[in-house]
């Protein structure tokens, strides 16, 4: 055998022999479980969790760090190292000779893959023994066989360490800096490359001085490579070290937990997901938030979200107030808790009458005591405004008029609606929807109501909110186009078609709601380009009287659409299937439909598909029939609002109806006159309420159309009078049995 034989067999056996020893002991790569970090849509940190070793790391790559901070690592760490093959032998040959020569360690000869072997594999003992530097070459040679040059580049970038928990350039960057190592100074670039010598003794929250210095070291070696001018390292020098202390800032932390968790799901952890979300709309929603809470009673939470309504991209999402404050239940997630919705379900109710063709804008309803089966429900404000159009019992949130539509469509069937839409109504179990479903008689949740408000300037297309970019919206048809139109417009501005239909940053449709017991306040606004809502209340349910959508939420709500980018103006176009009709009250039908004489208020309002449909008949009789009345033959206007037809004026054709009623006021007579006992302030009278076979046994008693006592049939009940003036009293069972007269009180004052 020759010798260059032997010595080819001896590399081959060496060869082979390191690439066994490579399998044996692989270096130990990082595993996937690094850490998490969820980002916003621009790629700003909105929350960080560590890795399986405790440490906080944000990854990037090369592309995602600014070219000073390469320059300045590069330069100072490692010139040569997109050339050497883990090891630079010159380097190697200086720090010998110069250790042999002055008895110590001159300079280093670490490059920087022995960097990152030494961080993925740190050494037992000494650092700087022959040992240690034998295994970081070994393991440099490794990684160079392994990765390419970018690939160990980006292994320092995220694993290098920066002071206490901090691994690597990025979370150093915003730990100390607030800011992303994409826009480091030369300054700041100069202090991170200069932090991993000695991260503990350097760390510039602790020790600013000597991280200075060690700062100023690299500025004058990247003077003495010519890297950068004398002119641009002066300037560099000029910046003092002063950093914010070491600690997270979260943004939309219970959105960031919420997409730990989907992505968890999904099985790996990368190191970073991205989001839909703004971290300009997010911070300013969270200073809002913090401002308001600070006004309200312990315990009291508030939860917000702003979504984008082409995409149904999620771009603000406060699941509580202040993440901080436990008394506050902070940890729960009031964007998706289950709770009453109030009244905020009327919109959908009053669209979907809208498409079953019983109602158009203005037609007449009514808003008076009425019993349904037993149920009878009030208003808000514990008074009835008698007769209304659609637009007035939307968009004052009237209970009755939306009970009585309910009545007629049937609850399960607007249930089954909302749910197939993506909002599902959670009810007692085994329960069965019914007509307190109007009011807030079922749960739901912010993110699904929110979702199904978003049809209203989509065409009537409710959608399901994501957090994840690049979904694909999941719609489903709630409303028809032309209902979803019609309803926006009212809950806008009352559904005045002579209104210029002018889109704008600040046109905003919206609605509140009220859970019963004041434990939920609601308010939820739709812009042509978003749709926010907004829920106040308590986590675990307790009330807050006088607490309500009104007071509470919608000024936040109107705040939060203030602080919305401006969107472009534009007219809206009028769907083809609306258009506008002028109606006759107490008919409810065209102008041109209604008999002569029978046009006693005259509406202006929209229809949908071309149906101007009649008023709502009554539950005994047809309201709307015509009725002979002398010559003529006149319409009628539904039993219940008499009393205040007949206060405002009387019906043309009609009987007295404060005869031959089913109810009769007694202790008080037609006209009379009332004055105070001498010596006391107020006029006090006893009244009952005689009924004639077929009156209920609730009797309602309004004063001037308020209603003020409920009372049984024949149970007395005192009125009491403070003021001078003329007062209608009415007395009326749940059918619509009615009696009224008119008194006029002198010498004290109003209804107490």
């Amino acid at each position: 055998m020759t010798h260059g034989r032997r010595v080819r067999l001896a590399a081959a056996a060496a060869l082979v022999l390191l690439l066994v020893l490579d399998q044996v002991f692989p270096p130990p790569l990082p595993g996937s479980d690094s850490g998490l970090v969820v980002l916003a849509r621009d790629g700003s940190a909105l929350r960080q969790w560590p890795g399986t070793d405790g440490q906080w790391r944000h990854a990037v790559t090369p592309d995602d760090v600014s070219p000073l901070y390469l320059q300045t690592l590069l330069g100072y760490e490692d010139r040569w190292f997109h050339w050497h093959p883990g090891i630079n032998p010159f380097a190697l040959a200086r720090a010998a000779w110069q250790w042999v020569r002055h008895g110590r360690v001159v300079s280093g000869a670490s490059t920087l893959t022995m960097q990152v072997a030494r961080i993925l594999d740190p050494p037992d003992g000494r650092t700087r023994s022959v040992a240690a530097k034998t295994q970081q070459m070994l393991r440099a040679l490794q990684l160079e066989a392994r990765l390419s040059k970018r690939e160990i580049l980006t292994l320092y970038l995220n694993h290098a360490p920066m002071g206490g928990i901090v691994e690597g350039v990025e979370m150093a960057s915003r730990a100390y800096l607030g800011k992303s190592s994409k826009a480091l100074s030369p300054a700041e670039a100069a202090l991170l490359t200069a932090l991993p010598q000695s991260p503990s003794r350097l760390r510039p929250d602790r020790a600013p001085q000597a991280a200075q210095q060690a700062r100023d070291k690299v500025l004058a070696r990247m003077a003495a490579l010519g890297v950068w001018s004398p002119a641009e390292v002066a300037d560099a020098r000029i910046e003092t070290v002063v950093v914010q202390p070491l600690r997270a800032a979260w943004l939309a932390p219970l959105a960031a937990q919420r997409v730990r968790d989907l992505v968890r799901q999904q099985g790996a952890m990368p190191p970073t997901v991205a989001t839909t979300l703004d971290a300009e709309l997010q911070a300013t929603l969270e200073r809002l938030l913090l401002d308001r809470v600070q006004a309200l009673p312990p315990k009291v939470s508030v939860a917000a979200l702003v979504v984008d309504n082409e995409h149904l991209d999620v771009l603000a999402y406060a699941g509580s107030a202040d993440f901080g404050d436990r008394e506050r239940a902070a940890h729960v997630d009031m964007v998706r808790g289950v709770r009453s919705p109030g009244s905020t379900l009327k919109p959908f109710l009053y669209a979907m009458a809208l498409d079953e063709g019983l109602i158009h804008s203005e037609s007449l309803l009514v808003d008076a005591p009425q019993s349904f089966g037993g149920y009878e429900p009030g208003n808000f404000q514990a008074s009835f405004h008698g007769p209304v159009s659609v637009s007035e019992a939307l968009q004052r949130s009237l209970n009755v008029p939306a009970v009585d539509l309910l009545d007629r469509l049937g609850p399960a069937r607007l249930a089954a609606q909302l749910r197939s839409a993506g909002l599902k109504l959670r009810l007692p179990a085994h329960a069965e929807p019914n007509l307190s479903l109007i009011l807030g008689g079922s749960g739901t949740t912010l993110e699904e109501l929110v979702g199904a408000y978003r049809a209203l300037a989509r065409g009537g297309l409710a959608g399901r909110p994501h957090l994840l970019p690049g979904a694909a919206p999941q719609e489903a048809r709630l409303m028809s186009e032309g209902a979803a139109f019609i309803v926006r417009d009212v809950l806008e501005g009352g559904g005045h078609p002579d209104r210029p239909l002018q889109e704008g940053s600040r046109r905003l449709a919206w609605k509140t709601g009220t859970s019963f017991g004041f434990r939920d306040a609601w308010a939820v606004g739709v812009t042509q380009r978003y749709t926010v809502g907004v829920w106040v209340g308590r986590p675990d349910g307790t009330p807050n009287p006088g607490f309500f959508g009104a007071n509470v939420a919608a000024p936040l709500l109107h705040d939060l659409v203030a602080a919305l980018p401006a969107e472009a103006v534009a007219t809206r176009a009028v769907p083809a299937s609306v258009s506008v009709a002028s109606t006759c009250w107490p008919l409810g039908l065209r102008e041109e439909a209604t008999p002569v004489g029978g046009c006693e208020v005259r509406r202006t309002g929209w229809v949908l598909d071309g149906t101007a449909p009649p008023t709502l008949p009554d539950r005994d009789r047809s309201a709307g029939l015509l009725r002979a009345g002398g010559a003529a033959s006149l319409p009628r206007w539904p039993v219940a609002l008499q009393p205040w037809i007949a206060h405002r004026a009387p019906v043309r054709g009609e009987a007295n109806q404060e005869a031959g009623t089913e109810l009769h006021i007694t202790g008080l007579s037609n006209g009379a006159r009332l004055v105070p006992v001498p010596g006391q302030p107020l006029v006090t009278v006893t009244v009952q309420a005689r009924g004639e076979g077929a009156a209920s046994a609730t009797v309602h008693w309004l004063v001037d159309g308020q209603v003020i006592h409920r009372s049984a049939v024949g149970e007395p009940v005192q009125l009491r009078f403070s003021h001078d003036g003329r007062y209608r009293v009415t007395a009326m069972d749940g059918r619509g049995h009615h009696h009224a007269l008119s008194v006029t009180v002198s010498g004290t004052g109003s209804l107490q």
